[in-house]
């Protein structure tokens, strides 16, 4: 055995320098060749690998990143290419955008390209963008309308100069008829079957798309405009400090609160005298802090609070006047009536005719009944909402008549 053994280690000795240099040439032409093979073929980032997260404990994907951008950096700059190297670092998790102080839901936008509101400003088909607008109204007027009351629109929308846009809201359907008046061809029309102006305002005069305008009018059809003007009204809502307004009613006609009716001595009044019990407070509804709903008119931040408060399912706005107090204060000075510009509320009852007759009533019954319900549940959900608010916060308003 020890002889073999010898002998085994006697030849390996003998071999030991060509198998050696063998190695060596080997490995050194495997080098090169593997060397050629991996600058030839595009590298592979791992990180576009999916491969369990387990098979990889320890690895530093972002220093690979960070290695493969540099080689990529220094073949780019090789090649001549002068892109800056922000132009080829690749994204992370720490360069995407959220920006909480965006609009909801627009968190993920850049701010710059972030536009928050709208308008109904009307543009071209064709041009530059920024030569579509030769004008910006700075007030909206908007009409409830049918078409049976033309001439009553007709004569009402030339009370308003190009200073405001006009909005039509058609609840008969009729849309095209009115473009006998060449005013309507510029003016936006929606029309949807049968509803009110509340539900129109609650779905079309978001705060947000009425933004541009210093003044919102949301008026009915109905309303005789011969001693209106509407640019003299905006210049008495301004000097009296009015951020809820509507023109004084002609005393003779349609005539329901004392606090809406046209002194003739004066140009604006803020509060009156009803009949004896009817206000709890003189600074509150109806001898205070009240305007009807039949042609309001609401300043760009009055309305923004108003739009909030109108319910979605009750349509017919009725209660919501003594409620318009609590989106200005303080309410008693900054609500009121401009007498010097009035208006006629004629009463036609178009809108009514549009109800269904149900159980032997008239359309006009049904619809007046439903009139009398929402203000019912608006008082209730109002004071509802304002118990449980103050509840909330500890406070005691047993004693209170300012709620």
């Amino acid at each position: 055995m020890v002889i073999i053994t010898r002998r085994s280690n006697n030849c390996s000795a003998g071999r030991k320098p060509s198998e050696i240099m063998k190695f060596f040439l080997t490995t050194f032409i495997g080098i090169v060749f593997g060397f050629f093979i991996g600058v030839s073929i595009p590298t592979l980032s791992i990180t576009k690998l999916n491969l369990p997260s387990g098979l990889l404990p320890s690895i530093d994907l972002s220093y690979i990143e960070d290695r493969y951008a540099g080689r990529q950096a220094w073949s780019f700059m090789n090649n001549g290419n002068k892109r800056s190297s922000s132009q080829v670092q690749l994204s992370s998790d720490t360069s995407k955008i959220w920006v909480p102080s965006n609009p909801r839901g627009a968190e993920r936008l850049p701010p710059g390209i972030v536009e928050a509101e709208s308008d109904f400003y009307l543009r071209r088909l064709w041009g530059k963008p920024s030569e579509d607008l030769t004008s910006r109204p700075n007030y909206l007027v908007t009409f409830t309308v049918g078409y049976d009351q033309k001439n009553n629109i007709d004569a009402a929308v030339k009370k308003f100069s190009g200073n405001f846009t006009i909005l039509l809201f058609h609840y008969d359907g009729r849309t095209t008829e009115w473009d006998e008046f060449e005013w309507s061809k510029q003016a936006i029309h929606v029309s949807v079957h049968k509803q009110t102006k509340w539900w129109y305002a609650k779905r079309f005069l978001h705060p947000d798309i009425v933004a541009p305008y210093d003044y919102i009018f949301i008026w009915d059809e109905d309303l005789g405009v011969e001693h209106f003007n509407a640019e003299e009204y905006i210049k008495l809502v301004r000097k009296h400090g009015l951020e809820i307004s509507q023109p004084g009613l002609e005393p003779n006609k349609g005539l329901t609160w004392q606090m809406t009716k046209r002194r003739g001595d004066q140009e604006v009044h803020k509060v009156t005298e009803e009949k004896p019990g009817w206000c709890s407070d003189p600074h509150l509804p109806p001898c205070a802090a009240f305007v009807e709903i039949m042609a309001p008119v609401f300043s760009r931040d009055a309305w923004r609070c108003v739009w909030h408060m109108i319910q979605n399912d009750l349509v017919h706005g009725w209660g919501l006047d003594f409620a318009l107090r609590r989106c200005v204060e303080p309410a008693h000075e900054k609500i009121g009536v401009v007498d010097s510009q009035w208006i006629v509320h004629q009463g036609l009852p178009s809108l009514g005719n549009q109800g269904e007759s149900q159980t032997g009533k008239s359309r006009w019954q049904g619809v007046r009944e439903r009139c009398r319900k929402e203000w019912t549940m608006f008082q209730s959900r109002l004071a509802n909402a304002e118990n449980a608010y103050y509840k909330s916060m500890g406070t005691d308003t047993s004693n209170s008549t300012a709620h």
